[in-house]
């Protein structure tokens, strides 16, 4: 037997005796009973608003509960991450991050409460993270539940700033030299996407750009003639769109926002252009950031004097991968193999990004049922079959334990 076959016959029979043990089949048995419950959690916390960087109020809601689950030193780091434990039977520091991000996409002042309809879950979030931080909750039970004993801590976390321009200042935390568990940390399952059979396991790098160009302004007849800080950004962005991009390592660029102006007969005096520039190579995001840069300074260069560039970057997700032969990959390929699932790998940012880039290994894994209209207040979550995932999450979590 070759020794890739031998180490998949070992982590095959690894899982297999995991998943014949009678407390994984109490816990097995709680997450298919209680989808009532895990639905009743769902639908109080997604009531409860938690837009980019302003998640408090739902985080004292998780870090309630977590105290309620009997979670071991329950607590808000500095970023506002609720944190806790479930401890092991070892000394070891070593612990395994699984996490699920509290934020979501949608601004102050958005309606989520939650509309149901049938099975299905209807409002802001209801998905994205409505259905990992449900999954959290029901791992952390079930465990507690049939007194399951692992031989790692596992440092459960619902996260701030996963989203948007949160730009992972969450994970950033936990990753830190400030965290207690930077140090600690061997490896990281983030809960996040829908499905029973969704792994993430290579992590989609992005750098975000805040444009802004600035001028005096005028009145549109009497000041004709003065530089419009519209009309020169508006080239710009023609010339940038018009850069060749590689499609191996695939790479994009897209000009998401533009804003500017007072009125309709005046010159604007500013303009701001949100830029979000993605590759699975780190090489090609800095190559292409510099392009954007470059090709900026040129469009603007005749109007030295008159117009000022002044470019922010806000954010910037690091790309990595999960390598095949890592203990994290080989344990979900081996649950997936007991559970007859067929792998749905995908590149994607989430969570995984970070301590992906710092070799650490990591995923993002589906949190079950379906969904649809993601990102869009018409968002919804059917969690129909979730229990499947829930058991594959659960195995994964418990046989990297064992690594």
């Amino acid at each position: 037997m070759s020794p890739d076959k031998h180490a998949a016959s070992e982590y095959n029979r690894s899982i297999t005796t995991l998943a014949s043990d009678r407390a994984v089949h109490r816990a097995f048995h709680w997450l298919h009973l209680h989808e009532p419950q895990l639905r009743r959690w769902q639908l109080e916390f997604l009531a409860i608003p938690a837009p980019p960087f302003y998640e408090s109020a739902r985080a004292a809601w998780f870090l309630s509960k977590f105290r309620e689950l009997g979670l071991h030193s329950p607590h808000l780091d500095a970023a506002g991450n609720v944190l806790a434990e479930y401890p092991s039977t070892s000394k070891s520091p070593a612990c395994i991050l699984v996490s699920a991000h509290l934020d979501t996409v949608f601004p102050a002042g958005t309606d989520t409460t939650p509309r149901e309809a049938g099975a299905v879950i209807h409002g802001p979030g209801a998905c994205d993270n409505g259905a990992g931080l449900a999954a959290l909750l029901g791992l952390a039970a079930a465990l507690r539940h049939a007194n399951i004993k692992p031989a790692t801590t596992l440092l459960f976390a619902a996260n701030v700033g996963e989203e948007g321009e949160g730009d992972l200042r969450g994970m950033r935390q936990l990753f830190s030299g400030e965290s207690e568990y930077f140090q600690r940390i061997t490896a990281a399952i983030a809960i996040d996407a829908p499905g029973n059979a969704t792994v993430i396991d290579r992590a989609l790098g992005s750098r975000r750009l805040r444009v802004t160009v600035t001028g005096p302004g005028g009145h549109s007849w009497a000041d004709f003639g003065l530089a419009n800080p519209v009309v020169a950004l508006s080239s710009a962005i023609q010339a940038i769109s018009k850069l060749k991009l590689p499609a191996n390592p695939r790479t994009t660029l897209n000009v998401g926002t533009i804003s500017g102006g007072t009125s309709i007969n005046s010159i604007p005096s500013s303009v701001t252009a949100g830029f979000d520039l993605r590759s699975t190579s780190a090489l090609e995001l800095d190559r292409l950031e510099l392009a954007v840069l470059k090709t900026l300074e040129h469009a603007l260069k005749p109007h030295k004097g008159e117009l000022a560039l002044h470019v922010e970057r806000i954010g910037d997700r690091p790309s990595g991968a999960l390598p095949p032969s890592s203990p994290l990959a080989q344990t979900l390929r081996a649950v997936d193999r007991h559970l007859a699932i067929k792998t749905s790998a995908h590149v994607g940012s989430t969570d995984a990004n970070l301590p992906m880039s710092l070799n650490i290994p990591a995923l993002a894994i589906g949190s079950g049922g379906s969904a649809g209209n993601i990102h869009t207040v018409q968002e919804w979550f059917d969690p129909t079959g979730r229990d499947l995932a829930l058991r594959r999450i659960l195995l994964l979590v418990l046989g990297l334990c064992f690594q």
